[in-house]
């Protein structure tokens, strides 16, 4: 491939991180969650740097190893993290794409291994999460206890009970009043917490989409030089 001028960059998201955030961070193209195919045709359009961060999970076929190797195979640079992009990467490290953030790192690592851990409900229309992901509930649970804010027991089976909520329908307000009817938490506690949550949520997923962006922003400056 010819890098004389700037590298041609596509970046699939929308639900871990705004289209309009991301263009703040790095003015390339974005694309909604990646399906079944985007990344072939991506690589026929010429892009040479390809982000996947968002995807589609259950309801659409999911990108496939077989393109995204192919399109390394083609010399086309490829990096995922933060959602579908870290799943994908903690497979296929290996065949040469490029892995960023924590979310991937657990995948990697094998503590984490379903994919629900970063699946959302989405508004279809403007890819907006409408559900919260359970590597965000876990952390900010976790943050909640270091705050002390909740005591070990009650995080532990507030994150219990998260795990086995649908991911369609998981949220903080949700696990929290099954908290409160299974008698896991008091209502000060439960109101303490909710605040905590709306207000110091550790949102994993936003803070690796923004360095898959900036990985992409990194490669970028290189392969110009």
């Amino acid at each position: 491939m010819n890098y004389s001028t700037t590298p041609n960059s596509i970046i699939f998201t929308g639900t871990s991180i705004s289209h309009s955030e991301a263009s703040r961070i790095l003015d390339v193209q974005y694309a909604g969650p990646v399906v079944r195919c985007d990344v072939q045709k991506a690589v026929s359009e010429g892009y040479d740097i390809i982000g996947i961060i968002d995807g589609v999970f259950f309801n659409k076929a999911a990108v496939s190893h077989r393109e995204i190797i192919k399109a390394i195979r083609n010399g086309v640079t490829v990096v995922g993290g933060g959602s579908m992009g870290a799943l994908r990467a903690s497979e296929l490290d290996i065949h040469g794409m490029i892995g960023i953030g924590r979310i991937y790192e657990w995948y990697r690592d094998g503590m984490l291994e379903d994919d629900d851990e970063v699946a959302v409900a989405t508004n279809p229309d403007t890819y907006e999460p409408v559900s919260s992901p359970m590597v965000n509930i876990r952390e900010t649970l976790i943050s909640a206890h270091s705050n002390r804010v909740i005591g070990k027991d009650v995080r532990d089976d507030l994150i219990d009970i998260g795990k086995r909520t649908h991911y369609n329908y998981r949220s903080y307000e949700g696990i929290i009043k099954s908290g409160l009817s299974q008698q896991i938490i008091s209502e000060e506690e439960g109101k303490n917490l909710l605040n905590f949550c709306k207000e110091h949520e550790v949102d994993v997923k936003r803070e690796d989409a923004k360095e898959v962006i900036s990985k992409v922003k990194e490669l970028m400056m290189s392969l110009t030089e």
